[in-house]
């Protein structure tokens, strides 16, 4: 529900046409989830921006032909049903290839579209527990946890753009397109990364270990004395200036970071304690003044709040019927020599259908007024 809007919004705003397909009445099932905003909702917004949206009825023969005349204009095609589910329709990758040789055409599904657990369904969380990545987080000795923000369809949806940029210029130098089986499985897999390697390397399976690091000490989260919270990482070179700024001694020598992850027991606990008793808008500034990586840990009103993200432009707006001006993020990219990309509207349900048919297909207005009277958008 997310994987696949996410990604086309990436690319609508990096200068793409997207035609987001709907089902008639009911549309995208993220228009209707919470927080609602007259008729849909900011969970549908955040993913479906700078886009046009039309209505199909997929399971009509007159609204697969529409699919099939579409496939043959367009330069990718993204769908994100089951596997199995459009080849029903004659709308798979070997049918619309078939009529567009040049074609690139994606297909996301929480699996693959082979292995043992092709039809199994899944949505953003259990690829998180399955993939690894939840076994990582938590508290030491506490069960596992999930990241605070949906990882794994925002994850996937980066590795779909990145896919389809691929095949694009793939096919500039080929001349012919290609089909895209992304699991999102194999997505979240593919980020343990670090984690792999320490059992590749070491055997190891990486236990719970709050905000601290397994291979870098230090590197974590500490309260503060107004019980707020700041995070502090730091390499050999800034071990003597922390240890200078904090007045902290140690009778052990612990200028390398092999030492201090040998004794973590001896460190972590002697900064917990020190850091204490330092306000944390005291801690940020002594350590910026001596270039030891530290940063507070905001919530959401205060990062989109901060001085520094609001210079560099990533709160932007757009106006959407009924709702007005609504606050949106945009895509973290600034070009030099090029346009910036522009945060657009997220389309209403089924608004450029009339348009498209008419301005890509050629469709009469009579002809089109008899698709809606057959229910095929």
């Amino acid at each position: 529900m997310l994987a696949c809007p996410f990604a086309s919004m990436v690319l609508a705003e990096l200068g793409a046409t997207v035609i987001k397909v709907e089902q008639p009445g009911a549309g995208d099932e993220t228009r209707g989830f919470e927080p609602r905003l007259a008729k849909d909702s900011a969970y549908y917004f955040a993913c479906n921006r700078s886009k046009a949206s039309i209505t199909v009825n997929l399971r009509k023969r007159e609204g697969q032909d529409i699919i099939r005349e579409l496939a043959q204009k367009a330069d990718v095609v993204v769908e994100n049903f089951p596997a199995g589910t459009l080849a029903r329709y004659g709308l798979d990758f070997a049918m619309l290839s078939a009529l567009n040789p040049k074609l690139v055409y994606v297909s996301c599904t929480g699996f693959g579209q082979s292995g043992p657990y092709a039809r199994k369904k899944g949505y953003d969380t259990v690829f998180q527990a399955m993939g690894g990545l939840m076994s990582l987080t938590g508290e030491k000795g506490g069960g596992p946890v999930k990241p605070g923000l949906p990882v794994a369809d925002l994850t996937s949806g980066l590795w779909i753009a990145i896919g389809i940029l691929a095949m694009l210029a793939g096919r500039e130098r080929t001349g012919r397109g290609a089909h895209l089986d992304f699991s999102m499985l194999d997505g979240q897999v593919s980020l343990l990364t670090l984690a792999a390697a320490r059992y590749f390397a070491l055997g190891e399976i990486p236990p719970r270990l709050g905000t601290e690091h397994p291979g870098r000490v230090p590197s974590a989260t500490f309260r503060c004395k107004d019980g707020r919270f700041a995070h502090v990482t730091a390499s050999d070179q800034h071990w003597e200036p922390l240890c200078r700024v904090l007045g902290l001694k140690f009778d052990l020598d612990l200028s390398t970071n092999d030492a201090r992850v040998a004794h973590r027991g001896v460190v972590m606990p002697a900064l917990t304690q020190r850091i204490l008793e330092i306000e944390r808008s005291k801690l940020l500034q002594m350590l910026d003044e001596v270039e030891v990586p530290v940063g507070p840990v905001n919530d959401v009103a205060e990062i989109l709040a901060d001085p520094h993200v609001r210079a560099r432009g990533l709160l932007g707006s757009f106006d959407y019927p009924g709702v007005g001006e609504f606050k949106a993020l945009g895509l973290p990219y600034k070009f030099l020599g090029w346009d910036d990309p522009r945060i657009g509207a997220p389309p209403e349900l089924g608004a450029d259908t009339a348009k498209i048919l008419r301005e890509m297909l050629g469709y009469s207005a009579e002809r089109i007024e008899k698709l809606r009277t057959e229910q095929a958008i």
